[in-house]
């Protein structure tokens, strides 16, 4: 074992330019970091980011963020194989376990059989029912759906279904019981779905409806043994921090953290980072995604990004020299680019430790689950057997 404690950290969405099957995707030209660059024109402060590679691993640098002359971190990109471009593809293949089949999605809205089963389970009335941005179709239905307890029903270009109420209208814990029914409806084989969403929201009107961070989760079951589980079953302690806990279903995982923000799942980070333990702390940041990705808002994810590294100088001053830091992210949403979906993008890695003599390139990792493998490796547990550790390689 090389190193004490690894910390992996995704920063959702932060995507590093498309990906060679973009085309594929209708996502040829997307490019989250570059573009965010691009609309700061200079002014996007990224030091801590900079010092450890992130201009590096890139053809182009991005505008504002300098080339590391002597990063003393390792620095590259990788590259997903998974049919999708959603978080559960990111993360389960960061983990050993790439999504081969394409989940269904519903370009057309979900079909009257679902709908009319969630409307019978419920007592509600099903409204929307198409693709469409979260913030668009709340502030388009919302007041009806206060007045009449109705349900907001969408999807996006993803695997998901998600389920919108106001928080004094449908209390918390039904809206989460329709939506643990509507995961057991679309777990195959007619129809199988990545994640079921339940995205409360609050406020008087639609000039003032806010979701809220009681966001949840409910993803498919791991289809198999994930490199958490690997972990676990090996005695290694797994901490989960923000919604990793929700991706995984809490499969291998024996500690986890819900966080109400990026900042507080900073709070998460230095918490557990202050702690005595032997294990993988697997962290996942979503505001980025969230809450700028998707509203297409390029001034407020660059903004996210300059304060999540002032964060990130206070884990990296934190580090013990036997502490590994991986950061990457599961896809992109680049807040520049048509519509309001997750972009087919590669995504950055950024790999750090205090005891580092030297840094260099990673070069272009494929598939995501090396990230998962190279953890392994650190803690001697053999079993992922579809990425290649660059353990080694650190030095």
């Amino acid at each position: 074992m090389k190193f004490k404690r690894v910390f992996g950290l995704v920063i959702d969405s932060v995507g590093a330019g498309a990906a060679p099957d973009a085309a594929k995707y209708g996502d040829e030209g997307a490019n989250t970091l570059g573009h965010i660059g691009e609309h700061f024109a200079g002014k996007l402060a990224l030091p801590n980011m900079a010092k450890i590679g992130l201009s590096n691993l890139r053809d182009t640098p991005i505008e504002g963020v300098p080339v590391a002359d002597d990063p003393k971190a390792y620095y590259g990109k990788m590259r997903e194989i998974s049919a999708g471009k959603d978080s559960m593809d990111g993360h389960w293949e960061m983990m050993g376990l790439p999504v081969r089949k394409a989940l269904s999605t519903f370009p057309n809205g979900f079909p009257t059989e679902i709908i009319e089963k969630l409307e019978k389970f419920s007592g509600r009335k099903v409204i929307g029912n198409r693709p469409e941005s979260g913030t668009k179709i709340i502030a388009e239905l919302g007041e009806q759906q206060m007045a009449k307890g109705d349900l907001i029903v969408y999807t996006s270009g993803d695997s998901v279904i998600q389920i919108a109420a106001h928080e004094d209208v449908i209390p918390l814990e039904e809206l989460y019981k329709i939506c643990e029914y509507a995961r057991s409806l679309v777990n195959g084989p007619d129809y199988l779905v990545g994640r079921i969403i339940a995205r409360p929201y609050v406020g008087p009107d639609k000039d003032h409806f806010t979701r809220t961070a009681n966001r949840r989760d409910f993803t498919l079951e791991p289809t198999g043994a994930t490199d958490l589980d690997r972990l676990q079953a090996a005695g290694v302690h797994v901490v989960a921090v923000g919604k990793t806990n929700d991706i995984f279903s809490g499969h291998g995982i024996d500690e986890g953290y819900h966080n109400e923000s990026n900042m507080d799942g900073m709070d998460h980070v230095d918490h557990v980072m202050a702690e005595d333990f032997t294990g993988f702390c697997f962290i996942n940041l979503v505001d980025f995604d969230a809450m700028y990705g998707h509203r297409r808002n390029p001034e407020g994810y660059g903004q996210a990004l300059m304060d999540f590294d002032k964060r990130l100088g206070t884990v990296l001053d934190n580090m013990h020299d036997d502490d590994l830091l991986m950061i990457t992210a599961d896809h992109g949403n680049d807040p520049t680019f048509k519509g309001s979906d997750h972009t087919r993008e590669q995504v950055p890695l950024l790999v750090y430790s205090p005891g580092f003599k030297q840094g260099g390139s990673l070069g272009v990792r494929s598939p995501f689950a090396d990230f998962g493998a190279t953890v392994l490796d650190n803690f001697g547990v053999a079993g992922n057997d579809e990425g290649h550790s660059f353990l080694a390689d650190l030095k």
